[in-house]
C-alpha cells in the first residue's frame, strides 16, 4: 500500500541527483538533465486554469517563465490529447521517448495511465486528482477541493448579503461529473448555506472540460434569471462564465463569476482595475509538479499519494478582488481557521452532504 501523507512546502527543497531511463530509446535531450512531458486533455496547457497551473510548476522548476520558455523542447514539453482515444498512444509515445517523468492532468487519464504504467514499470508517472493506483512507478496527488470551495461559497454569500440581495441564487457549472468535481460542488454549496441557509442553488454539467461557449450560454441564462454568482469547475469552460460576467458587469449588472484552480482575477478584468471574478478557489498544482520533479532529480521518487488540504496550503481562495472588502475577508479567514482546526467539518461527498440539514437533494453531482 502507498503511504498517504500531507505535503508541506519544505518537502520540495530537495537536492540534485541524476536518473537514467532503463531500456528506453536514446532521448533527444541531454542525459544529465531531468526531463518531463506534460500530457493534458483537449483544453490544452493554456486553459488559464488547472492545466495552466501544472505548466507553471514546470516552468518554475526550470527557471523559465510563460513568456520565456527557453528550455521547452530540450528539458520539458507538453502534448495535448485532442480525443480520449489518443491518451494511450500519447502515453506510450512519451514512455518510448525516455522522459524522466510523465505527468498527466486529471483523473480522466486514469484508465489509460494504468495500462501504460503497468507495461512500463521503469517509467515514472505523475497523475493529478487520483489516489487509487497501487503501482510503485505512479505518484498521485489529491486535493481537498471541498475545503477551498467552502471558502469561495461563503465569500460569495457574504457579498450577496452585503449587497442586500433578496432571495439570492447561486449556480455551479461542472465539467465531467465524478467524485473530484463533486467535492467542488458540495463544498461550494456548504459554504453558501453556512451564511445564507435559505439560498437557492442551481447546477449544470457540461460533460466536457473545453466548452466555454456552452458555459457562457448557461451563465447568461442563469444571470438573466437572477443568479448572483456562478462557480465553474470545468477546465477552460470556465472562461465562458467569466466572459459573460465581464459583459454584464461592464454593463452595470451586479453578477459575479468565481474562478477555479488558478487565481483568475486578471481573466475577469473588464477595465483597468475592476474584475468580474469575485474570488477564485485555487489548487496549488504547481507544488506537486515541483515536488515530483525534485524527487526524480534526487532519486527519491516513489508511488505515493500526496494530499494537499487547507492546512497544508494546498487549496485556498483569492482575496485579490478589492470588491470582497476587508470585512468579508476577515470572516472568510475565520472560517478558514475553523476548518483547519476542525471546528468546521466540510463534507467531501454528495452522500455525506445530503445528510446535512437544509442541503439540497436535487443536485446533479455524483460520487463515482
Amino acid at each position: 500500500m502507498m503511504k498517504n501523507k500531507i505535503l508541506y512546502a519544505g518537502l520540495i527543497l530537495l537536492s540534485l541527483n541524476v536518473i537514467s531511463c532503463h531500456k528506453k530509446p536514446e532521448p533527444v535531450f541531454r542525459a544529465e538533465e531531468v526531463t518531463v512531458r506534460l500530457l493534458t486533455d483537449a483544453a490544452g496547457f493554456d486553459d488559464r486554469s488547472f492545466n495552466a497551473a501544472a505548466w507553471r510548476g514546470i516552468l518554475e522548476f526550470y527557471g523559465d517563465t510563460w513568456d520565456d520558455a527557453g528550455q521547452r523542447g530540450i528539458s520539458y514539453d507538453v502534448f495535448t490529447a485532442q480525443t480520449q482515444d489518443m491518451r494511450v498512444p500519447n502515453l506510450r509515445q512519451a514512455a518510448d521517448e525516455g522522459y524522466g517523468l510523465i505527468a498527466v492532468t486529471g483523473y480522466t487519464w486514469a484508465r489509460a495511465l494504468d495500462e501504460v504504467a503497468r507495461d512500463n514499470p521503469q517509467q515514472k508517472f505523475l497523475i493529478l486528482d487520483a489516489d487509487w493506483f497501487h503501482l510503485p512507478n505512479v505518484m498521485q496527488a489529491v486535493y481537498a477541493e471541498h475545503e477551498g470551495s467552502f471558502l469561495v461559497g461563503a465569500a460569495a454569500a457574504l457579498k450577496a448579503r452585503e449587497d442586500g440581495i433578496a432571495n439570492p441564487r447561486f449556480g455551479f457549472i461542472g465539467g465531467m461529473p465524478g467524485a473530484v468535481i463533486t467535492k467542488f460542488e458540495v463544498g461550494f454549496v456548504q459554504g453558501i448555506l453556512s451564511v445564507l441557509p435559505d439560498a437557492q442553488i442551481v447546477d449544470y454539467y457540461l460533460n466536457s472540460w473545453g466548452e466555454p461557449a456552452l458555459a457562457k450560454t448557461q451563465a447568461k441564462a442563469w444571470y438573466d434569471s437572477g443568479v448572483y454568482a456562478i462557480f465553474t469547475a470545468a477546465g477552460s469552460s470556465g472562461n465562458g462564465t467569466i466572459a459573460q460576467a465581464k459583459e454584464y458587469r461592464a454593463a452595470g449588472r451586479n453578477v459575479w463569476a468565481i474562478g477555479v484552480d488558478s487565481d483568475q482575477f486578471e481573466e475577469g478584468l473588464y477595465n483597468d482595475t475592476d474584475s468580474a471574478v469575485l474570488t477564485s478557489m485555487f489548487k496549488r498544482v504547481e507544488a506537486i509538479m515541483i515536488y515530483a520533479l525534485h524527487s526524480v532529480k534526487n532519486n527519491t521518487f516513489k508511488g505515493e499519494v500526496i494530499t494537499f488540504d487547507l492546512k497544508a496550503g494546498g487549496v485556498g481562495y483569492s482575496a485579490a478582488n478589492p470588491a470582497l472588502g476587508r470585512g468579508i475577508v476577515e470572516q472568510v479567514e475565520d472560517m478558514k481557521k475553523q476548518i483547519v482546526n476542525g471546528q468546521i467539518i466540510v463534507a467531501s461527498t454528495l452522500s455525506q452532504a445530503m445528510r446535512l440539514p437544509g442541503f439540497p437533494q436535487n443536485l446533479r453531482a455524483i460520487d463515482d
